[in-house]
């Protein structure tokens, strides 16, 4: 029976509370976004707590899964894109800042004083933010777990890439980047990208073949694999998905 744990506390970067489930009590630290305008207990509800389970009784895995926001950044359909994007940087130090500190703090505890770093992880809207956190600060994480993603803000700014937006847009910022320092962590890492080829795909396939791209280009080794053309945009397919990958992972 997994344990889970519900959190819920101010952020100072943001202004407000935000919610946290934490499945497990030791293990692999594995941090999760929910699909666009999903919530902290959407990846339970869908059934991906199920498929990790047993890793997750084993002591071997510790899921976190969090909130974002959404409906005040990327899917706002009030504030331009300058007040959006600024959000999203708050949510960036929330994550950053306080959140990941709190997983990695808690992991030492949990694991006999083990330094680890993080799965990051997520399906759709959640591959976005888990492949963008990834990229950006890859200090604090080992893997990267991104299924049915888009890798680029095109479908959320169309072509505006002025300031902070430029550095949340993968396909964007990737391709220039010379610092030696950030692609040899990049090539240490380990790195899954996953997209289906069936319905309501077609985006995300796009966008996974020109990161797969950009990856081979900068001789960062990943593991890039499109399923078939009946694998569709839901979380049928993520949970097979996730099943095998976490099952090559652990």
């Amino acid at each position: 029976m997994v344990t889970v744990h519900y959190r819920k506390q101010y952020s100072p970067a943001l202004g407000r509370e935000m919610e946290v489930k934490v499945y497990g009590d030791r293990g692999k630290p594995m941090l999760v976004f929910p699909t666009s305008l999903g919530r902290f207990y959407q990846y339970e509800d869908a059934g991906m707590i199920e498929e990790l389970a047993p890793w997750i009784d084993a002591g071997k895995l510790q899921v976190w899964a969090c909130d974002t926001l959404d409906e005040e950044t990327f899917f706002s359909p009030h504030w331009n894109i300058g007040e959006r994007i600024a959000r999203h940087e708050q949510y960036d130090a929330y994550i950053m800042q306080e959140l990941v500190p709190e997983i990695l703090h808690e992991s030492r505890q949990n694991n006999g004083g083990d330094e680890q770093k993080i799965l990051i992880s997520g399906c759709s809207m959640g591959a976005y933010y888990s492949a963008n956190f990834f990229f950006r600060h890859p200090e604090s994480f080992d893997t990267l777990l991104a299924l049915s993603g888009v890798y680029s803000v095109n479908h959320f700014f169309g072509g505006y890439r002025e300031g902070a937006v430029y550095f949340n847009s993968p396909l964007d910022y990737l391709p220039g980047l010379e610092d030696d320092h950030l692609l040899e962590q990049y090539r240490r890492r380990r790195i899954i990208i996953c997209c289906g080829q069936g319905a309501w795909e077609d985006e995300m396939r796009e966008e996974t073949a020109r990161l797969a791209e950009v990856l081979f280009h900068k001789a960062i080794p990943a593991r890039v694999e499109f399923w078939g053309y009946d694998s569709e945009h839901d979380w049928n397919w993520w949970r097979r998905q996730i099943r095998q990958y976490m099952s090559d992972l652990m």
